[in-house]
């Protein structure tokens, strides 16, 4: 269409064969979601819930342990598995090729094979927020998924996000954002929390000395996050996709 004036026939006949492909992929998710005699392939499948607090069982540990609660509860299939990361010691330097000290425990090997098994359909990735960003802890661990990288191993697996702040404005969704930015990175299928809230992802908050409970709207975001994972792999295992 180089050089020439754009009619709405013309845009139409460009853009019909793509209409086509997108109804036909359409038809094929919608047959995928509805219940019929092809059962999900339901074998092995796996969430990892990893909370990057350095505060070990605290708010953003809870909050990743709801969303996994939510998980089960819409897909009882779905196995999870909650790794706190509080009091690990995760090195992101080594993602830039800098030895650790010597004598110094990397943390992070022990999750290589975890986080590589092929059971694994979702890792969900929680954090506190720090100046409107996810921490240092959360930034080491996704940079080390640079081993991940290169052959793609994370490609296909549905990924979602927690970020937990101390006020109800203050820096969920910048720090969910930047997560989502790495994981996307990976080729994995990045999700938010499912209707009634329907953005990010988990956002919650403790207010001042409040405990996370008391945060009814945010753990409702945590807790739609968590169905919505279920969903998209519950419909890829059912769709033969690429996490099937």
């Amino acid at each position: 269409m180089d050089n020439c004036e754009l009619t709405r026939r013309g845009f139409l006949g460009h853009t019909a064969p793509w209409a086509a492909s997108a109804g036909a992929l359409a038809a094929g998710l919608a047959t995928a979601a509805e219940p019929s005699g092809t059962a999900p392939t339901t074998v092995g499948m796996k969430v990892l819930g990893i909370s990057c607090s350095p505060r070990k069982g605290k708010t953003t540990s809870q909050a990743v342990a709801h969303c996994l609660d939510a998980i089960r509860a819409a897909a009882p299939a779905i196995e999870t598995e909650l790794i706190d990361l509080g009091g690990k010691n995760i090195n992101g330097c080594v993602a830039a090729g800098i030895d650790l000290p010597e004598g110094q425990q990397d943390d992070f090997l022990p999750l290589i094979p975890q986080i590589d098994s092929p059971t694994v359909r979702g890792i969900v990735i929680g954090s506190p927020v720090y100046f409107g960003n996810m921490s240092g802890l959360c930034k080491s661990l996704l940079d080390r998924f640079y081993v991940f990288h290169k052959e793609k191993k994370l490609a296909g697996k549905v990924a979602g996000a927690i970020a937990c702040g101390g006020g109800r404005n203050g820096g969920q969704e910048l720090t969910l954002r930047s997560i989502h930015t790495s994981l996307m990175s990976q080729q994995m299928i990045v999700v938010g929390d499912a209707p009634p809230t329907s953005h990010w992802g988990g956002t919650v908050w403790t207010g001042a000395g409040a405990e996370l409970a008391a945060d009814e709207f945010g753990l409702n975001t945590v807790k739609n996050l968590g169905k919505r994972i279920a969903e998209i792999i519950m419909l890829l295992s059912r769709a033969g996709g690429p996490s099937a």
